[in-house]
């Protein structure tokens, strides 16, 4: 393929040229390809479809991401592309759709993702059929969760059973997921380049399933004996923080990674399930191929709190009652909607979901605190129908005693890793936030690593709520923390956060990042490291002296970079 200028010399050169000159200007070009041995190159495979729609549903941005990128490869591949989050997306289109892929997450309990709620919801509340539809679903989720890719599954059955027809198979991607969303995506475009005769297709076995399952069975279970558990937070605080160590045996782990804990559910509210159903404790019944007594199952295996509104729906089908949305514990659900009597019960205990794991990031490091595992632990408190309600498994750890024996897997985080020993380090860690960062500095510290570190920490008020203070204050006095700054919300008639602190000392922050510095956020989600990202975003754009877009460009080239790394939740 030449370049315009040169085939415009090479059309004005033949302007002047005869017939015959033509002809041998043809046979020499053939001799030079012979003599070369140049093979043609092989013709690019034009796709079949003009157009597609890519939607994402998406908590963290995963999927926002993944969806991106393939409207980024399609549009190379010459196909014109319609990008949109499935809460901005006009529902009313759907049946007007040719061509159409999806990307969406699980949230919670097997549900959709707030942004593709009211899609979700529209598949299933309206009466019509596809007479066109050729779709794709790829689902993100964690085999951690019993309900891995719930509602990518559901959004890929129903679509078929509303006559759609599938591209590609449902790929349903673990948390490492890149690798196997850039696969389906390349057999979605060969399939688009050769569409297939319009058939009605039955539901596909995911080619995936099988090693879903083995993933689901095969985590490695460690067994933890409980050392200490002791409350962080001083007399007066608002708050319980729990560090709790824990000795472990061949535990493998590095710092950024996660410790899952299936929480087992509370005595007193097992027993009074059993006493208004009537049944029998020790009665063994079957749940998911498996016996356990009614207690054990009630209280090591089943979820009977805060049930998703999907079980809440088929429990008001069982026992034939109008029952509101909204978030309800299977006591109340009894007490209010009552069963006829224990064998139904019996029914309703196969519709309930198992226990999830609750995940914590790991606070320590395996080479300052060999053969142990520490976890930071806030009581999740928070009010339900005017009545103080808590956390399952907060309350269950905090609860914990030396002695006890916990249960727990490692969950890898491969994107939140600590970068070489001599590369500089920027963490943002509020509240227990902080667990991750003391992983990190106690690890560097053993490492000796050469590298700067600076720490934004913040919690509510200075004298009851700084954790870990004394092993900050260490790592300062020996030079481990380079830089701490502190944000104490309620120690001010104005709140304080740490994103403030971030701007206060923006100059120096962008410095650290032009100088090739590794930046860090842990902690709650929302709103922290929204305000997180706003303010890191203020910062490059005022000292970068660059446009909102720059900024932006050089926030996105940090994360390509793998430099911005996020553990929140």
């Amino acid at each position: 393929m030449l370049t315009e200028s040169k085939l415009k010399i090479f059309q004005d050169f033949l302007t002047t040229l005869s017939a015959d000159e033509v002809l041998w200007v043809n046979g020499y070009l053939n001799g030079v390809v012979a003599q070369r041995n140049v093979q043609p190159a092989a013709a690019v495979a034009k796709p079949g479809v003009n157009k597609i729609t890519i939607t994402y549903g998406t908590e963290t941005g995963n999927s926002k991401k993944i969806a991106t990128d393939f409207a980024s490869k399609a549009k190379k591949n010459g196909i014109n592309v319609k990008l949109v989050s499935l809460d901005q997306y006009r529902l009313n289109d759907l049946q007007k759709e040719e061509y159409f892929l999806t990307v969406v997450s699980t949230h919670g309990d097997g549900e959709p993702p707030a942004a593709a709620k009211k899609f979700y919801d529209h598949l299933y509340n309206n009466g019509f059929r596809f007479e066109k539809l050729k779709y794709g679903v790829l689902a993100l989720g964690d085999t951690s969760y019993p309900l891995f890719c719930k509602t990518g599954e559901d959004i890929d059955e129903q679509l078929n059973k509303l006559g759609g027809n599938r591209i590609s198979p449902l790929q349903k991607c673990d948390l490492e997921f890149d690798q196997e969303a850039s696969d389906w995506f390349d057999n979605v475009l060969k399939q688009l380049s050769n569409p297939a005769p319009e058939t009605k297709t039955a539901p596909v076995v995911v080619a995936s399933e099988v090693l879903v399952a083995k993933k689901l069975n095969t985590k490695k279970i460690y067994s933890g004996t409980v050392l200490a558990n002791i409350n962080l937070n001083d007399r007066g605080s608002a708050k319980e923080t729990y560090h709790i160590e824990m000795s472990v045996d061949e535990t493998e782990y590095e710092p950024g990674d996660s410790i899952g804990i299936v929480p087992e559910n509370q005595n007193a509210t097992v027993e009074s399930i059993i006493s208004v159903t009537g049944i029998g404790r020790n009665k063994e019944v079957e749940y998911r191929d498996e016996w356990f007594t009614v207690f054990d199952l009630l209280k090591k295996r089943v979820n009977i709190v805060y049930l998703a509104p999907s079980v809440v729906k088929k429990y008001a089908a069982l026992v034939g009652q109008q029952i509101p949305d909204g978030k309800i514990d299977l006591l109340d659900l009894l007490r209010i909607y009552p069963v006829k009597d224990a064998n139904q019960f019996e029914e309703a205990l196969a519709l309930l979901n198992p226990i999830a794991p609750r995940l914590y990031t790991v606070a320590s490091s395996p080479e300052a605190h060999s053969g142990e595992v520490h976890l930071t632990v806030e009581k999740d408190e928070f009010h339900l129908d005017g009545e103080e309600r808590y956390g399952l498994c907060s309350t269950y750890l905090g609860d914990m005693e030396a002695g006890a024996e916990v249960k727990f897997f490692v969950q890898k985080n491969k994107r939140f890793r600590l970068p070489a020993d001599d590369k500089d380090v920027i963490m943002v860690g509020p509240g227990t936030g902080i667990a991750a960062f003391r992983s990190f500095l106690a690890e560097r510290d053993a490492k000796g690593a050469s590298g700067k570190n600076w720490l934004f920490f913040g919690e509510q008020q200075f004298a009851t709520d700084f954790l870990y203070q004394t092993e900050i204050q260490n790592w300062v006095d020996i030079g481990v923390l380079n830089q701490v700054n502190v944000a104490f919300s309620h120690d001010q008639a104005e709140r304080l956060y740490v994103h403030h602190r971030m701007l206060q000392h923006g100059a120096q922050l962008y410095e650290w990042l032009q100088s090739g510095a590794y930046l860090y956020v842990c902690g709650q989600k929302d709103p922290m490291s929204v305000w997180v990202e706003n303010a890191l975003l203020e910062i490059i754009e005022l000292h970068g002296q660059k446009s909102k877009d720059e900024a932006k460009e050089y926030f996105n080239q940090l994360k390509e970079e793998a430099r911005y790394s996020k553990d929140v939740y």
